[in-house]
């Protein structure tokens, strides 16, 4: 076999069909189930866009009613998991409190070993509205704050909040927190996804293949630029007393000389989208609105030097972790929690294609192309 037919990472392999999102190039728009995301991110309600996602349409007015009443009926922290979380450390990273916590939420489900197309569409939506309690109680321990319960008169990213601070939130923050969810919640067969899709594919049970999609994020080269962007931003020094302009000239150069090392800066590029990525403007968007909202115009400062400077080095731009990354940080939200928020909005697209998966399933099992020494025998004694 010539090293032309082998595709590492099997980069340019298509492997299966999806219809649940794609990239359009003719618009370069990220399109769930037809629509451009920016379009849903716009007015539509994260429980709608996930009702989307998992049938193929936007709910009626009852299906909305009647999912929405599900998921107010199941936000709860459970015991059991709680009590999972208190075993593990303070620092340990927290996306191996969501990974456990997803886990023993699968062991304690009644429907875990049924995969009929109802049951895996009410484990999906269980676990929609369950995670965000583990989110929240998970941030709450580690500032030594007790739980706060869910309420049912909120939405869903209300509630999220509301879980996470114990207050309500303004109707600037709650809207700006919804764009975000609605933006991550799906990206076709990236690293995640495609585990999600792997694991299904041998018949496993819908948390199993969303505990080893966790895993995935969790590696660096997938899961974590929103995290790593306001690590650059602590890096650089965030002064809340510093104008626009100021914070600017040092963004721009402290990544001129991060540039000039090599470095690698997180928040940059995408492999899908070659003209920038299409989310990038909508949570900008958010993002500005946050910085108006608390008055911290160093913030946007920062964005833009680093922006700039990356555009006139390399031309590359920003992609959906850039802005987002800030935008949680502003609402409040510990850097290390940005990545367990993902999983929240994305289990949506991973419960979606581990549907899909399921119900056209084939086992997913590529062959390689083997390097090692020729075959060889033990010396007999």
């Amino acid at each position: 076999m010539s090293e032309e037919d082998v595709h590492k990472g099997l980069a340019g392999v298509v492997a299966d069909y999806t219809a649940i999102s794609k990239v359009n190039p003719e618009s370069n728009s990220l399109l769930y189930r037809g629509y451009p995301v920016q379009e849903l991110a716009a007015g539509r309600s994260f429980e709608e866009v996930a009702w989307l996602l998992w049938t193929g349409e936007l709910p009626t007015a009852a299906e909305q009613a009647g999912f929405a009443a599900f998921e107010r009926g199941n936000r709860a922290l459970d015991p059991r998991v709680r009590a999972a979380i208190d075993l593990l450390p303070l620092d340990c990273h927290p996306m191996d409190v969501g990974r456990t916590a997803v886990s023993v939420l699968g062991a304690n489900d009644p429907l875990a070993e049924d995969s009929s197309a109802g049951a895996e569409l009410t484990k999906a939506k269980s676990l929609f509205a369950q995670f965000p309690a583990v989110v929240a109680y998970d941030q709450r321990r580690r500032r030594s704050l007790d739980v706060v319960e869910p309420r049912a008169d909120l939405d869903y990213s209300q509630n999220f909040l509301w879980m996470t601070f114990g207050e309500e939130a303004a109707p600037e923050v709650v809207d700006a927190f919804r764009v975000s969810m609605v933006l991550y919640a799906e990206h076709s067969f990236n690293a995640s996804t495609f585990t999600a899709r792997v694991v299904t594919s041998t018949l496993s049970d819908l948390h199993s293949a969303v505990t080893a999609a966790i895993g995935a994020l969790k590696g660096p080269l997938h899961g974590g630029a929103n995290e790593a962007v306001m690590h650059t931003f602590d890096e650089i020094g965030i002064r809340a007393d510093e104008s626009r302009g100021e914070a600017a000239a040092r963004a721009k150069a402290w990544m001129e000389d991060a540039l000039a090392q090599r470095k690698k800066v997180m928040g940059f590029g995408h492999r899908v989208y070659k003209h920038g990525d299409s989310r990038v403007p909508t949570m900008k968007a958010a993002l500005d609105k946050m910085i108006g909202h608390f008055d911290r115009p160093e913030m946007l400062g920062l964005y833009d030097g680093l922006e700039q400077a990356m555009d006139e080095a390399k031309a590359i731009k920003p992609n959906l972790d850039y802005p987002a990354g800030p935008t949680y940080h502003l609402m409040g939200f510990d850097t290390e929690m940005f990545t367990p928020i993902f999983i929240a909005a994305r289990i949506t697209g991973w419960t979606a294609h581990i549907m899909e998966q399921r119900a056209a399933n084939s086992l997913i099992r590529p062959l390689s192309a083997y390097n090692g020494v020729d075959e060889r025998h033990v010396d007999q004694l």
